[in-house]
């Protein structure tokens, strides 16, 4: 590559900073990779990622990191993102083998009697160590500081909670001058990311085990992160394109003269829906509330105070995700629908459990596809947004 094209395919990000937040669901967040699909049709080929910043939660921290490892090139980055989920299998995410899955439960039962001076490792219902394989496997993380030198980035975040203090904390690696942040409840903390930190934003609760970093105990990076959109703001952008999760509840799904309690699976799966989607919803909220106040302060008080108004984009999809896993309920392996059963998940159950542990090409490729066309629909809406 010449340099003057070289120099060409660099976003210069020194004037309005775009951030990417990609929110968490576990196999949902395939909806994530048809979006940036869509998007890379409005950027020349070779050009750099439009989003500077990269922040992700759960499952949208490890898409956002595989994003920052090829943010010189974001074709290149969404491409490589696209062939993965399209080719993934639940053996490549968990343990779906009758003696590992059910050994790993066993195991968990008979630990639960050992003395408390025993040591002890994390339990849960599933056994994700494939993960950690399919991670170190796919995501080249020295590339991070590579892009953040030559400016193809500047900060890119991943969220986890943390067992132990109950705080929320966002690692993030990005340019020297980022100072760390302390809130309420949630903090930034500068990292080198490496495979542990995407494990512990992805440990969705019960279902993958924690994952301790130093000496602390974390779990999926949704839960008591009741700012999602703060750790992008932290770092510096000034536009946020967001990748939610709010969906809208399809027939087969809405049953009011249903005169039977939740199932246990039902209620799991509300309880998960809640965590991945209201605090998003919530702090959206109160940035349109923010930015309609400023609206009434003049522009030199706003400069003083370093409050600065922060424009939003959301882009949720437009059909139900658990709808369209019913219809591939029957590709889970035999071992995950036995497993969930006992906890009432059937292929015919309201549960939503089923959309987040589906690592099934099939249904992920629907998934990207539901992505890619929602994305088109408002091709315009954000062309404008990000420049383009």
């Amino acid at each position: 590559m010449s340099a003057a094209l070289k120099k060409s395919s660099k976003r210069n990000y020194k004037d309005t900073k775009h951030g990417l937040v990609l929110t968490g669901g576990g196999a949902r967040a395939a909806y994530q990779v048809g979006v940036l699909k869509a998007i890379t049709s409005f950027v020349p080929r070779n050009h750099g990622i439009p989003f500077p910043v990269i922040c992700g939660t759960s499952a949208g921290a490890i898409n956002s990191t595989a994003l920052a490892c090829y943010s010189s090139c974001f074709h290149l980055g969404v491409k490589k993102l696209e062939w993965i989920w399209k080719n993934l299998k639940p053996n490549k995410i968990y343990h779906a083998d009758p003696v590992r899955a059910f050994g790993h439960l066993f195991g968990g039962v008979l630990a639960s009697f050992q003395a408390d001076y025993a040591p002890k490792v994390a339990r849960s219902l599933i056994n994700n160590a494939p993960l950690r394989d399919l991670l170190n496997q796919v995501i080249d993380f020295k590339r991070i500081d590579t892009n953040i030198i030559n400016q193809y980035l500047s900060a890119v975040a991943v969220t986890a909670s943390s067992y132990s203090s109950g705080d929320s904390i966002s690692f993030y690696q990005s340019e020297e001058k980022i100072t760390p942040w302390f809130r309420h409840k949630r903090r930034g903390q500068p990292a080198q990311i490496n495979v542990e930190h995407l494990m512990a934003s992805a440990a969705l609760p019960m279902l993958f085990p924690s994952i301790r970093i130093k000496s602390e105990h974390y779990g999926d990076g949704s839960i008591n992160q009741l700012s999602p959109l703060s750790p992008a703001v932290h770092l510096g952008a000034e536009k946020l394109f967001i990748v939610g999760v709010e969906q809208p509840k399809e027939p087969l799904h809405v049953n009011e003269n249903n005169p039977h309690p939740p199932s246990t699976a039902t209620i799991a799966g509300h309880l998960l829906d809640t965590v991945f989607s209201e605090t998003l919803q919530s702090d959206l909220e109160r940035v349109e509330r923010l930015n309609q106040l400023l609206q009434q302060v003049p522009q030199e008080k706003q400069d003083a105070t370093g409050i600065k108004q922060i424009d939003t984009f959301v882009i949720n999809p437009s059909h139900d995700f658990n709808a369209i896993a019913a219809e591939y309920y029957y590709d889970l392996p035999l071992t995950m629908r036995l497993l969930l059963r006992t906890v009432g998940v059937t292929n015919d159950s309201d549960s939503s459990l089923i959309s987040y542990l589906l690592f099934e090409q099939h249904y992920c490729s629907r998934l990207i596809k539901l992505g890619y066309e929602d994305a088109l629909n408002k091709e315009s809406e954000i062309k404008t947004f990000l420049s383009l």
